[in-house]
């Protein structure tokens, strides 16, 4: 990226890196913030790919699949890299299109991405198989040697995950509990809510401990004589700056963007 910012004039770059800096930061906790540098930056620089791939990711963030499926195909243009064939297929499915998914799971562009592209294009194809009712294909999608590998890789929670979602939506409950085990033995980061999965199975609820107890005593109150113990304060947050300017659009834009969730 630094050097396709290096193309730019030095205040220009600077301004552009600074809003791509801001999209990388907020685009999980406030998608809709990073959306919007997203858009300053494409403004600034829409001839850079570095810019059409954050505008693309900020975009489907923001299930803004029609506007992602845009930026993304005018990234790899540029490039002509096919390292974002996956997510490109995932707007498809975003946009209601889940054969156009699985036609890209069969093109030879697959057969060029790395093993983690691949995998990522195994869950969108079996995702489309489930868009389309068809659980069983989803599983037998799902099935294949890094399934059953017990290496972990960054992608093995999330695709135990998938195959261990698709089982208990086709009602093999016990297959399901056991591939959520194995789902959350690899989620070193917190990827997936695997161990929420596994109490809902188990049928283990969670009590909020700061609910009122059936006397009427709440969070913070006591009963009788004790005396209260006041809480600690809790830490404040910063914030951050803004900035925007003019260039190119996007091309290839059509409407009708449609929410949808995506599995693991």
């Amino acid at each position: 990226m630094r050097q396709e910012l290096m193309s730019l004039p030095k205040t220009l770059a600077e301004d552009v890196s600074r809003n791509l800096v801001m999209v990388a930061r907020l685009i999980d906790e406030d998608p809709e913030q990073a959306y919007a540098y997203a858009r300053i930056a494409l403004r600034l620089a829409s001839r850079v790919a570095a810019v059409r791939e954050a505008a693309g990711f900020a975009a489907y963030a923001t299930q803004k699949y029609s506007e992602a499926l845009a930026e993304f195909r005018a990234a790899k243009r540029m490039t002509g890299s096919v390292e974002l064939w996956p997510v490109m297929a995932d707007c498809e499915r975003g946009l209601g299109r889940p054969e156009r998914a699985l036609a890209m799971a069969g093109e030879p562009e697959v057969q060029k991405l790395d093993k983690a592209g691949q995998v990522e294009m195994r869950l969108v194809a079996a995702g489309a198989r489930r868009d389309m009712d068809q659980l069983d294909a989803a599983i037998v999608t799902l099935q294949s040697s890094e399934l059953a590998s017990s290496a972990v890789h960054p992608w093995t929670a999330r695709l135990r995950y998938a195959y261990a979602d698709a089982l208990l939506a086709a009602g093999r409950e016990n297959e399901a509990r056991e591939w959520f085990g194995k789902a959350l033995e690899a989620d070193k980061d917190g990827s997936t809510d695997a161990s929420d999965r596994l109490a809902e199975m188990d049928g283990v609820e969670f009590v909020d401990a700061l609910d009122d107890d059936e006397d009427g005593v709440g969070a913070g109150e006591v009963d009788g004589d004790d005396e209260a113990v006041s809480p600690e304060p809790a830490a404040g947050a910063a914030a951050e700056d803004d900035r925007t300017d003019g260039d190119d659009r996007a091309d290839d834009r059509t409407d009708g963007e449609k929410d949808r969730t995506t599995e693991a």
